[in-house]
């Protein structure tokens, strides 16, 4: 299967999808795709299926007997046979899918399939009778049967436990957004310092630029805030209401205003419970279940603290809706007029920089030291990238580190790869590398890991120093990580 000229990279779930539609073997085959809205699942299933002669089926929200009738329509005219199907219920349905594979392999997509079990939610386990392992429907069938959605809580729980589907798919694959390094490039930005403010509003997800923003991308740095108040921040665009739509269209948020209020705690530097708690005025308990369906909807991450047992802290997995909690929804009424854009950002510039900008980039940090930096320059490679508060016993306070590099424990204490900070306005110098040198002795003291070989990482969007470079030339366990080495630009 040739990858469409058109698609941006997406080599791995290409291939991914290759392998699992042309496996020859015989007998039909379950594969579930899911990912966040906008990140090209329907572009790309759609280009698989042409590429292999498949048949696709996009669902909509619609009651079971249309939704029959819409599948019953698009397989006539797809196969084209004598008389029209009119298929009486799900299980006839799915056989006529397993049929199409009678004599290939055949790629047959349904997407956006939580729709479909909202109004029937029997069809899980029709499906799974369907693909029972000696039925001979299945047997003499080579269909690669895709089932693709969005809704992540609900595609999370499609496999797992006890589901019907469990232990029936031959590919689970996830669709995720692009990484920092592929966004700037999608977006066609090569400046670092650009291409990270860009990315800490509109992340790594394809659509915003394409059809979004129709391809309007800032031209340099002194187009950026122009270009959020011609885009982001202007009510005629797509974007200006995406984050609000994203949380419209989970299945799972009932209780918006108290879903979209501990997001909203969260984009205001509360990031544990207690803290979204006490910013709500209610208690924890009272919060439980609204971060658990978060979490499950891929809207909050839960960071475990590096330092600290059962401390975690939570950020906001979708940059577009951290930045519409952090700037736009305190100042909505005065958004929805227009022509009243550039006020705004105007006055929430230094906010975006302390809420929305300066996290991002720790997060981008933390990101670059578990997939993109050289096992050898951190000493081994990293089982896991944390952040969290070391403990100063002496001076009875806690130090926050934003990135720990933890290593692959072997029959020992793990080891502690790296410790480093992230400062995106500050120029760093000495201080910060004897703060880091201290948090280390404390680590030590500590005994959890190993610290025998930690380097010290500092990590700047402004640069560093005299002082720091003529520590880094001194010390090789001190580690200048800009904007550029970041990129991969270095």
């Amino acid at each position: 299967m040739d990858k469409p000229a058109e698609m941006f990279d997406r080599d791995y779930e290409w291939s991914a999808l290759s392998r699992f539609i042309t496996d020859p073997q015989p007998g039909a085959t379950l594969g579930v795709v899911s990912g966040r809205r906008r990140q090209g699942k329907t572009f790309l299933l759609d280009a698989a299926c042409r590429a292999a002669g498949g048949f696709y089926f996009g669902a909509t929200e619609a009651a079971d007997a249309e939704s029959l009738r819409r599948i019953s329509s698009a397989l006539t005219a797809h196969v084209r046979p004598a008389s029209p199907f009119h298929f009486a219920d799900w299980a006839e349905a799915v056989d006529a899918l397993l049929a199409l594979g009678s004599e290939r392999p055949v790629p047959v997509v349904i997407d956006e399939f939580p729709y479909l079990a909202k109004a029937n939610p029997e069809l899980p386990s029709i499906i799974q009778e369907a693909l029972r392992p000696l039925r001979d429907q299945r047997t003499g069938s080579r269909t690669r049967l895709l089932l693709c959605g969005s809704a992540l809580s609900f595609m999370g729980r499609l496999l797992s436990g006890n589901a019907p589907l469990r232990g029936r798919a031959g590919l689970e694959l996830v669709v995720r957004p692009l990484d920092h390094r592929l966004a700037a490039e999608f977006w066609g930005i090569t400046d670092p310092h650009l291409a990270m403010k860009v990315n800490a509003i509109v992340g790594g997800t394809p659509a915003y630029r394409r059809e979004f923003a129709r391809g309007d991308t800032p031209k340099s740095s002194d187009d950026f805030d122009d270009w959020v108040v011609r885009t982001v921040l202007n009510p005629e665009t797509p974007l200006f209401r995406e984050a609000r739509y994203l949380l419209a269209e989970e299945p799972d948020l009932r209780d918006t205003a108290l879903y979209l209020s501990v997001l909203g705690a969260v984009a205001d530097g509360n990031a544990t419970r207690g803290g979204m708690a006490g910013y709500l005025e209610r208690k924890a308990t009272d919060i439980a279940h609204p971060i658990n369906v978060l979490e499950d909807a891929g809207l909050l991450h839960r960071d475990a603290d590096a330092f600290r047992d059962n401390r975690p802290t939570y950020r906001i997995a979708e940059p577009l809706i951290g930045f519409y909690h952090a700037i736009m929804r305190p100042v909505w009424d005065q958004l929805e007029r227009p022509g009243s854009a550039a006020r705004v950002w105007q006055a929430s510039r230094r906010r975006f920089v302390s809420n929305v900008l300066g996290p991002h980039f720790e997060q981008v940090c933390r990101d670059w030291a578990l997939h993109h930096a050289d096992p050898e320059l951190l000493g081994g490679l990293p089982a896991r990238v944390g952040h969290g508060v070391v403990h100063d016993p002496k001076a009875r306070t806690g130090h926050e580190i934003d990135v720990a590099v933890i290593g692959i424990a072997d029959g020992t204490k793990p080891p502690l790869l790296a410790i480093g900070e992230a400062k995106w306005n500050d120029t760093m110098g000495a201080a910060h590398i004897e703060r880091l040198r201290h948090i280390r002795d404390l680590v030590t003291q500590a005994g959890r890991y190993d610290t025998t070989n930690t380097q010290l990482l500092c990590f700047s969007g402004a640069g560093f120093n005299d002082k720091a470079h003529a520590a880094a030339a001194a010390d090789p366990d001190i580690r200048l990580i800009d904007l550029a080495t970041l990129y991969g630009q270095d």
